[in-house]
């Protein structure tokens, strides 16, 4: 039978504050960063962490706190290494924003619908029906830049008439 000679702290059930107050957690964060830095999977690692949700210990080189705004913004997210990744046929799982641009650099680039289906893992269907969205955005992005242009000069033109200058009606 041991005995204790001062107060003890015992745990609540789903209790990890005492993490906090522990003699070695400074050193395994130091520890454990410094084995990320060298590390050659840490982005997957990071990736993993915050596609799972996983909010506890170090994941990526990262602690739980440096994570946390990385968590709320993932579904936001929008890494070029990984669109460009996919496009050269890599399986890589895609945020919703890494998907559209999948899509629009597939139409720029001239991916054909078939290869567009295989690396979203959609159906060919599917495949097209985003070409079509992706190319009428485009054409009305195209419009739109095309009116703020010429609205200017146009306005311009309308200022610079008077009353005179559109007769009378009959």
């Amino acid at each position: 039978m041991t005995a204790t000679t001062g107060p003890v702290r015992h745990r609540s059930l789903g209790d990890h504050a005492w993490q906090g107050q522990a003699a070695c957690n400074p050193t395994e964060i130091a520890t454990a960063k410094a084995l990320c830095a060298q590390c050659t999977v840490r982005r997957a690692c990071l990736d993993a962490a915050l596609e799972a949700g996983d909010t506890h210990g170090i994941r990526g080189g990262l602690t739980e706190e440096e994570r946390d705004h990385l968590h709320t913004d993932i579904a936001n997210r929008l890494d070029y290494s990984r669109v460009n990744a996919t496009l050269a046929g890599r399986d890589v799982h895609l945020t919703n924003a890494e998907r559209r641009a999948v899509v629009l650099a597939g139409y720029r680039q001239g991916v054909t619908v078939e290869r567009l289906a295989w690396l979203l893992k959609i159906t060919e269907e599917h495949a097209l029906k985003l070409y079509r969205e992706t190319r009428r955005a485009i054409r009305h992005r195209e419009i739109a830049r095309e009116a703020a242009r010429v609205a200017p000069a146009a306005a311009g033109i309308i200022g610079q008439l008077s009353r005179d200058d559109f007769g009378t009606a009959a």
